[in-house]
């Protein structure tokens, strides 16, 4: 155990937030790959599929509480939360292989073998990422460090989902002399489904294994031992009663509509609305490590500078300023026409500019959070950084399916036909599309900024629970 008043090594901010590949790469390959792979590779109806990922989107959701609230009552020689994390990573690794690796069973059998995968790799997933995340306060009590190492890990989170993104489009799913066409390259598929859970193994035991000598509090010894189920929601209740936590919890449900909408509307856009080719798609993922990048270098600075409360409504209020334009511009005719090479350049800039931006300000956000443990553990006397953490995820999860619900009623709304080529949607359409997409999302944005105004923990207020906890 490293001493408290101490900086943070580099390399312990390095292992926490190594940790999150394991994340986004499961993120990133449920969110743009798995639909389409069971759909139209494996050839299970969509219906089934969809019922399959949204059952299992809604148990993984209720586990996250449970398993933040298991992991704040451990008591080991590894501490609370690396049991939890040393148990996931080998099964984790192993189902994520699987499941890009289905068997050739009927269509029932199929549909019970993906969503068995589908729960058992979230449910896995979140065994260790909420004991993960909830690292942050145990590492660190230093208000300004928490940032830099949420940005950490947010950069690896963003950068790992799109590296194996862009292993897949440019070495995986490839046109064979089998299959010419190469998103239905199953063999392409398979090779990810292991190298994936390869990945995920990896960094699951690197980061458990750099982050166990660098936690420096581990909580107080429980009171009583886990009780009734209603006992235990009851607990998880009374720590989340809390003004500050609600002011990112309403915060939150907002920002996760609003990704949800734009992340389901992204590659629609870029096809449909933009007509970029699937080379410039290529690189319009590739770019998203830049903007990772760029939310890494400037999370902790501006924070620094003016606070965290006042940095995450000063990003926010340039990135959601700066994410519509190119929308806007366009609608008014303002912009180069589709297929001059001028316009991907443009478009593209503004994108990892913004991204860069909302990356940063998602890091602010994450050690927000951990300042409410000590605040919380002043009014309960119980450190209860896995339900804090479990919760926002919970958030995210639950709210980024309304997001995607959003996003089919605009369509049907403005009457987007379904499979048709590039270039023969009628430009009325693609008007309305963008004139509804814009308000929805800055009316969001907007929501989730003013949220944020009634969150009252800065450095000082910090500081004095630090005080009162005896761990200045």
């Amino acid at each position: 155990m490293s001493e408290p008043n101490t900086p943070l090594p580099i390399r312990a901010k390095l292992f926490h937030g190594i940790g999150a590949i394991a994340f986004g790469i499961k993120d990133n390959g449920f969110a743009y790959f798995l639909l389409l792979f069971y759909t139209t590779v494996i050839g299970l109806p969509s219906a089934l599929v969809g019922t399959a990922l949204l059952i299992a989107m809604v148990l993984d959701a209720l586990s996250d509480p449970i398993i933040g609230y298991w992991s704040d009552r451990t008591q080991s020689r590894w501490g609370r939360r690396h049991p939890f994390m040393y148990a996931a990573a080998l099964p984790v690794a192993a189902c994520y292989a699987l499941l890009w690796n289905p068997p050739n069973w009927g269509t029932q059998g199929l549909f019970f073998y993906l969503l068995s995968m589908a729960v058992l790799i979230r449910t896995l997933i979140t065994l260790f990422e909420t004991p993960s995340t909830a690292l942050l306060p145990e590492l660190t009590s230093d208000y300004d460090e928490r940032t830099a190492v949420q940005s950490w890990r947010l950069f690896f989170g963003w950068s790992g989902g799109t590296t194996l993104a862009i292993i897949m489009f440019g070495f995986l799913l490839v046109p064979t002399l089998e299959q010419p066409i190469g998103t239905l390259n199953r063999q392409g598929y398979a090779t990810y489904g292991w190298l994936a859970g390869g990945i995920i193994f990896v960094a699951i035991l690197v980061s458990a294994l750099g982050t166990q000598r660098f936690v420096r509090y581990r909580g107080p010894e429980p009171s009583s031992s886990v009780g009734s189920l209603k006992g235990v929601f009851h607990e998880i209740t009374e720590t989340l009663v809390n003004r500050n936590f609600f002011a990112l919890f309403m915060s939150s449900i907002a920002g996760a509509v609003a990704t949800g909408l734009t992340a389901s509307v992204a590659f629609l856009l870029l096809t449909y609305f933009w007509e970029f080719s699937s080379r410039q798609i290529f690189y319009w993922t590739s770019l998203i490590v830049v903007s990772a990048l760029i939310g890494l270098l400037i999370a902790p600075r501006i924070a620094k500078r003016l606070g965290k409360k006042r940095a995450v409504i000063g990003l926010g209020m340039v990135a959601f300023a700066i994410q519509p334009l190119p929308i806007v511009l366009r609608l008014f005719n303002l912009l180069p026409e589709n297929g001059d090479p001028a316009l991907f350049p443009i478009v593209a800039t503004i994108n990892v500019l913004d991204l860069g931006l909302i990356i940063a300000m998602q890091a602010v956000l994450g050690s927000m959070v951990a300042d409410l443990v000590e605040q919380s553990e002043v009014s309960t006397g119980r450190r209860n950084e896995g339900v804090f953490f479990s919760a926002m995820t919970f958030i995210r999860k639950t709210n980024q399916g309304i997001g995607i619900f959003v996003a089919g009623l605009l369509l049907q709304f403005v009457g987007f036909p379904d499979g048709v080529a590039p270039g023969t949607v009628d430009d009325s359409i693609l008007w309305n599309l963008g004139a509804l997409l814009v308000p929805c999302q800055l009316i969001l944005w907007g929501l989730m900024l003013w949220a944020l105004v009634y969150y009252q923990i800065d450095k000082e207020a910090h500081a004095a629970h630090l005080s009162q906890l005896g761990r200045e």
